[in-house]
């Protein structure tokens, strides 16, 4: 799993040691840290001795950081150049450049093959108007890229994009969501000695471990219903291929058994694209967990369908996933009957879903329509939770997964080759996987499932784009060649 703080989190954690007078310690830290990464970076270009590297530099601490870097990289023969963006530097690192060699100048040198964004850091907020970055040139951010916001990755001016982003002390929650994560590059930490100081974290990622203990591989007593059977209330007369794209997702995660109810259209197409999927009109069965929504309609026999799934959930505690079309037909009782029953609850809105649903099922939500509209979707996700005590899988360029006592995760892994139709009901699929099957030793929470099935349905869009363009109906054969990768 990977940690991440906000920005305002790891200012704290320094306050101790900067208290006790170890400020210049983690600058150095920081800075050594920086220039190796730099280093790496201009060998990756071609020589280092004589290579120019320049660096925007900022009034405060983030500048001194990148002064110091540069003092580093002069002494490996480093043409080391700072370039101000404002009326002073930090003192003790632009007297370091200086002692080292180092020299000042106006503008970035022409002759530049990488830059250091040192301008802004975790304690910036508002608008920035960035300086002109040459083209071709590479770009290392020093702790982010200046103009992202480190709590919410949002960007309300202009932004540095970088191609690396060195960050100290503890990864910035800003690096992780939305367009901070777009403007970070490839993102590296650097130990300055803040763990002791840090606390718990506001913000995680599953990883491809994390991901994998989910879908893991059978065990050798598994049998088929061990394995996960999940019940599938999907597609209808008119929207029958929504059925099919769930079906055949958890089919190919490794569940040992799908369920479908639904009516006959949609369950000939199930049952020609996929024959071992036990096909029927109603809810009967022996599911573990359910999916509900895609494709489903909106009429009162969706509505009735719907109904015999969340009846079927309340009466023995079985997890449910609502998308799509059921995000529109749920009621606030169905939800409130659900988590008396103990019945783990999905939702997996894209940002519309979840305002239709907000202004449904509570009105009196504060939610600003900034965040409705992407602008801080942690904030929205998680606040979404605690109001309906439902597990949130808000869909987007970051997919947030917020549980109602505030534990967040977010991935990165999909990308615009995910935005097309259908492959949500996909990932509607992975994730009833995830909740339908058994859990092996240490007890996984509903919200880690969530974040597993979104990382596995992001790396089949990748391995599935990677012939091209593609259809969700591709997707099936992505996920199975992901977890045959392991």
């Amino acid at each position: 799993m990977i940690h991440a703080y906000t920005g305002t989190a790891v200012r704290s954690a320094e306050r101790p040691l900067l208290d006790a007078g170890q400020g210049d310690t983690l600058m150095r830290r920081a800075a050594c840290g920086l220039a190796t990464h730099v280093l790496r970076a201009v060998r990756a270009r071609g020589a280092v001795s004589g290579a120019t590297v320049a660096a925007l530099v900022g009034t405060g601490n983030n500048g001194g950081d990148a002064l110091w870097a540069l003092s580093f990289l002069r002494r490996r023969g480093v043409d080391a150049v700072a370039v101000p963006t404002g009326p002073r530097m930090h003192e003790a690192g632009l007297a370091a450049l200086r002692r080292a060699g180092g020299r000042v100048a106006e503008r970035i040198p022409d002759e530049a093959v990488l830059l250091i964004d040192g301008v802004l850091g975790t304690g910036a907020r508002g608008g920035f108007e960035p300086p002109k970055v040459p083209a071709g040139i590479t770009v290392v951010a020093c702790d982010l890229p200046s103009g992202v916001d480190a709590d919410t990755g949002t960007v309300t001016g202009g932004v540095i994009p970088a191609d690396l982003t060195v960050t100290f002390g503890a990864l910035k929650s800003g690096l992780l969501v939305g367009a901070g994560a777009q403007a970070a590059g490839r993102v590296e930490l650097v130990d300055i000695g803040l763990g002791p100081h840090l606390g718990e974290s506001e913000l995680s990622m599953a990883d491809r471990d994390d991901a994998l203990a989910v879908f893991a591989t059978p065990a050798w007593d598994d049998h088929k219903y061990s394995r996960g059977v999940l019940g599938v209330c999907a597609g209808s007369e008119r929207y029958p291929g929504a059925a099919v794209l769930v079906c055949s997702s958890a089919l190919a995660s490794g569940l040992g058994m799908v369920q479908y109810a639904g009516p006959h259209r949609p369950a000939d197409l199930v049952l020609a694209a996929r024959p071992e999927v036990v096909a029927g009109p109603g809810v009967q069965g022996k599911a573990r967990a359910w999916v509900a929504g895609p494709g489903l309609g909106s009429d009162e026999q969706a509505q009735v369908r719907l109904t015999e799934v969340v009846e079927a959930c309340v009466a023995e505690g079985l997890p449910l996933v609502l998308d799509a079309s059921a995000l529109d037909l749920i009621t606030r009782e169905d939800l409130d009957r659900l988590r008396a029953a103990g019945s783990p609850v999905v939702l997996t809105p894209h940002q519309g879903e979840l305002r239709r649903l907000l202004g449904r099922l509570a009105p009196d939500l504060t939610v600003s329509l900034d965040a409705v509209a992407g602008r801080d979707p942690l904030d929205l996700a998680r606040r979404t939770a605690r109001e309906l005590g439902v597990v949130v899988l808000l869909k987007g360029p970051t997919t947030v997964c917020a549980a109602p006592d505030g534990r967040t995760l977010v991935q990165n892994e999909g990308g615009p080759e995910l935005a097309t139709a259908g492959t949500g009901d996909c990932l509607a699929g992975l994730v009833g996987a995830a909740l339908a099957r058994a859990d092996r030793g240490v007890q996984t929470s509903v919200v880690v499932k969530a974040a597993a099935a979104a990382w596995l349905h992001g790396m089949a869009g990748q391995r599935a784009a990677a012939g091209g363009p593609f259809g969700a109906s591709a997707l099936a054969d992505a996920v199975r060649g992901v977890l045959l990768a392991r």
